[in-house]
């Protein structure tokens, strides 16, 4: 397993997403596919304190990870208002403060290696965040500090902080970028390169589009998320508009002895400021067949190919 670089933190190129640690993996499995990554080379686990529900998958991990927490880099998120309360959630100094114990102890470790501002919150300054956060890896409770969902920016505001605050700056963005939604390629990942940062792409199969399930004029699959929280119209509508190039995605994948779903964790995998791609599991099998993808090397010209394809 190729490893990469979150600032000092050293992470496998496929990590493992864990919001499906509770609602669709129960203890045991969890248990089941952190094992499976560890043993496949994978030791990035990525969760928030929001998962679960609410707290659930951090203690689910903290559990499975008990013996081999040394092997492990644990990323988690702080930000979502726990339980709809306004007072227990976003990005003051206060919260941060509470909530960085409160994973602490539900993860069962005394140290986050990677914590992460979950979503933007318009009502705290980029000062009041970054500086909290600075005191978490003064204090050695947090090795790294990251940012979820904020725009390119927000990046440049922060760094700009860091620099001249001289206090430690974001090692790392987590937004959305896969095959059929580029956007974080037109303004973030020029501002990730420009200030030394690394992405960590999430949703890299589309919600399953880019696993082949969903095709054109056939009903949805039983048990699949389009089936269980869409409408049908809803699915069908986004269905027909992204069939066409899933399918012109699926054969450029076969011509080249690969499924689509391989494709598109190798197309995130092969660009340079990917840093660990955030792939969801609910099974041992599904965490081996997201490291098989990772060792699929596309070339440059093959990645601006693919990108191509993927938005024709």
């Amino acid at each position: 397993m190729e490893m990469r670089s979150i600032g000092a933190l050293s992470v496998s190129v496929i990590g493992v997403g864990c919001n499906q640690f509770g609602p669709s993996a129960d203890e045991a499995a969890t248990h089941a596919i952190v094992s499976a990554a560890l043993d496949s080379g994978i030791n990035f686990f990525d969760t928030a304190d929001e998962y679960g529900p609410e707290g659930v998958s951090e203690e689910y991990l903290g559990r499975a990870l008990a013996g081999r927490r040394q092997e492990a880099v644990i990323a988690t998120k702080f930000g979502h208002h726990m339980d709809g309360d306004p007072l227990r959630g976003g990005a003051s100094a206060r919260w941060i403060t509470r909530a960085v114990e409160d994973s602490l102890t539900r993860l069962g470790t005394d140290y986050i290696d990677l914590y992460q501002q979950h979503f933007p919150d318009p009502d705290v300054t980029a000062e009041e965040t970054m500086t909290a956060l600075d005191k978490l890896v003064e204090d050695g409770k947090v090795l790294e500090i990251g940012c979820c969902n904020l725009t390119a920016a927000d990046l440049a505001e922060r760094a700009t902080l860091a620099a001249e605050r001289g206090i430690n700056r974001l090692a790392s963005a987590q937004n959305r970028l896969n095959l059929l939604r580029q956007e974080a390629r037109t303004e973030l990942i020029p501002a990730l390169e420009r200030y030394d940062m690394v992405l960590l792409p999430f949703f890299p199969l589309a919600s399953g589009m880019l696993t082949g399930k969903y095709k054109r004029g056939q009903p949805l699959p039983p048990g699949t998320r389009f089936a269980e929280h869409l409408d049908p119209t809803q699915a069908a509508h986004m269905i027909d508009r992204d069939g066409a190039r899933v399918e012109a995605l699926a054969a450029w994948a076969a011509d080249h002895g690969h499924t689509m779903a391989e494709l598109a964790i190798a197309w995130l995998a092969s660009q340079p400021v990917v840093a660990s791609v955030i792939a969801g599991a609910t099974s041992a099998a599904q965490v081996q067949a997201n490291a098989n993808a990772g060792a699929w090397q596309l070339s440059p010209a093959e990645v601006a190919e693919v990108a191509a394809v993927g938005t024709t």
